[in-house]
């Protein structure tokens, strides 16, 4: 099979698409044809060796965490899925970015009928990250809550979990993703020079919450502006999460298959935007990481394993 590995931490030239053997799934697991695979900011993170300390692996290793595709086969005690089922889910292996991967039966849940295989092999980690996000601050009816990084793939899905708990929602992100930001649901205030006094404009009477999934800064400006500590959470500055006492709370605390059938169904059934910026076939993924590290997508970057895809395709 095909799959995306790398010999050495370092840039996008460090991705090789490599010829492996097929696996084999083990008792309790299931080997899957990967249809689509998503692309996450944190596996740039990862590939340049920021998180080796977090996250430490041995080389070669494979990328890629969510998945959508067809169960091939299956190991043995398996019975909740059979072979030839469409599913979604995850793995924690960095190995989803292949023709085929290896998931544990647990990890995987049916694919609706309505839901696209893209958004649905993108879905885990940005969906699992924004609920997790929201859930850290504990938004309700009437609270004013400010989020940095509003208009990426965890973002769009987490600026909409928020507002369905009735807050009010002020995204910041870049003049040019203004239109973006209101389509999901949010109001918009441009980050830069400034920031702070267009927070306090926007909300007179204070925020009652930050989540931060952009880094650098965003910590020290809520708690500048006075939102409480435990109503701050990160997914990214852990520095600031510690030196402060603050959440960071991400995909973990939201990492379960009940989570995970409830974002699809909400995106099946159009109860939840699930924006997709681009989908690149598997043979571009250099190019695709290439967009994902410029932090301008409105949504998610989506690789394809479908050999009919064979240039990007752009929303």
């Amino acid at each position: 099979m095909k799959a995306i590995q790398l010999q050495s931490y370092g840039g996008v030239d460090r991705l090789e698409i490599v010829d492996l053997p097929k696996p084999e799934p083990k008792s309790g697991e299931i080997l899957v044809r990967v249809v689509a695979a998503g692309t996450n900011p944190g596996e740039i993170s990862i590939r340049e060796g920021y998180l080796k300390d977090r996250f430490p692996m041995d080389f070669p290793f494979g990328q890629g965490t969510d998945f959508a595709g067809t169960v091939e086969s299956l190991g043995a005690g398996v019975s909740n899925v059979s072979v030839g089922d469409e599913v979604l889910g995850h793995v924690d292996t960095r190995s989803s970015q292949a023709e085929f991967v290896v998931a544990p039966a647990e990890n995987v849940i049916p694919k609706p009928p309505a839901l696209d295989w893209y958004r649905a092999g993108s879905l885990f980690v940005a969906g699992s990250t924004a609920e997790a996000a929201v859930r850290a601050v504990h938004p309700g009816p009437g609270d004013v809550v400010a989020m940095s990084g509003a208009a990426g793939g965890v973002g769009s899905i987490a600026v909409q979990l928020a507002v369905r708990t009735g807050a009010r929602v002020i995204g910041i992100a870049s003049a040019e993703s203004a239109a973006f930001i209101r389509s999901v649901g949010a109001e918009h205030v441009a980050y830069g020079d400034g920031l702070e006094q267009r927070l306090r404009e926007a909300a007179p009477k204070g925020l009652d919450a930050m989540i931060d999934l952009y880094g650098q800064g965003y910590v020290d400006l809520a708690l500048a502006i006075g939102v409480s500590k435990d109503r701050v959470n990160t997914i990214i500055d852990f520095a600031a999460a510690e030196k402060f006492g603050i959440k960071a709370e991400g995909s973990a605390y939201a990492a379960d298959a009940k989570t995970l059938a409830e974002l699809a169904r909400l995106g099946a059934w159009g109860e939840l935007l699930l924006p997709i910026e681009a989908i690149y076939p598997l043979a571009l993924v250099h190019d695709a990481y290439r967009e994902l590290g410029k932090h301008k997508a409105h949504g998610k970057i989506v690789l394809s394993l479908d050999p009919r895809i064979t240039q990007p395709l752009h929303a």
